[in-house]
Formats: C-alpha cells, structure tokens, sequence
C-alpha cells in the first residue's frame, strides 16, 4: 500500500470509530426513535453506511463481489435498520461491512477503474479508487456529524467533548 492510500484509510478508519463511539450508550430505544423529520433513526443510519456506503461503494463497485452485487439488484438501498436486528446487530453489520471493505481494495492501486456500476444510476461518475474513497471518507464525515447533532440533541454529550 503507497503512504496516499495508507493515510485514507487511516482516515476512513477516524470517521468510522466517529460513527460507532457517537451512538455508544443510547439504549435501543433511543437508537430506534426517529431523528428527523424525514423518520430516519440512528441505527437508519448506522445501517445506510454498513450497506450502501461500505458494501456498494468499496465491495461492489470497486471490488466486483458478486454477493456484494447481488444485494443490490434487489432494492439497491438500505435506508432503514431492519426491525430485527439488535442495535448490536446493526453496529456489527457495519464493523464487519468495514472490514470487508478494507480487504476489498487493499491490493488496488489507487487509480484502479470500477469493477461494477449498476446501470440505473446512469455513466459511471468516479475516476478511480482514490476518488471513491474520497467520496466516502466525506460521506461517512457528513453522517457522523448528522449523527452528532440527533447525539447532543439526545443527551447533551458532544464528540470529542467532555461533558
């Protein structure tokens, strides 16, 4: 692995420990409650990037995983927990989501092309691996401070704050 491709996973690896450790003792109720207006909970949330972000982006497309392709041909989103997984069900979904993320990519080199892009969504739109993972580190930045805000709302605790 070069030291670019080192220093976004590490990143990745920040905003991921962000998006487990701001929900870390809400009680499930909590976690299942809706958040927003729009009806999305934490645990919504914490799903949508185990499935949509983790698994679509680094093992589907960039990776080529047939099981990780075939879960999309379904629906293609994964917005909402399913009601019978626990909290710890969902926050092991998406440790696991990122670790097979991680293996997915880590023999690419960074300008690697996709290897799967699902036609509904039109022209490829990413050049290479170093932009997917861009694009996710911000993505997965921007949940965790929608995360943070539903948090402090909660409860009053802040990331990186002690209260």
């Amino acid at each position: 692995m070069t030291p670019e491709h080192t220093a976004l996973v590490r990143r990745q690896e920040t905003q991921r420990a962000h998006v487990l450790g701001i929900p870390e003792c809400l009680d499930e109720r909590a976690l299942r409650e809706p958040a927003v207006p729009s009806g999305w909970s934490c645990l919504d949330l914490v799903h949508h990037l185990a499935v949509d972000v983790e698994r679509f982006w680094f093992r589907a497309v960039m990776g080529g995983d047939p099981a990780a392709v075939d879960s999309f041909a379904v629906d293609g989103g994964a917005w909402t927990a399913p009601p019978g997984l626990s909290a710890a069900e969902v926050f092991d979904l998406y440790r696991r989501e990122a670790a097979l993320a991680d293996a997915a990519v880590a023999g690419l080199p960074l300008d690697s092309g996709p290897a799967w892009w699902p036609d509904r969504y039109g022209p490829w739109r990413n050049g290479d691996l170093r932009e997917v993972m861009l694009h996710v580190i911000i993505d997965t930045a921007c949940h965790a401070g929608q995360l943070d805000v539903v948090r402090e709302l909660r409860d009053g605790r802040q990331w990186l704050v002690v209260n």
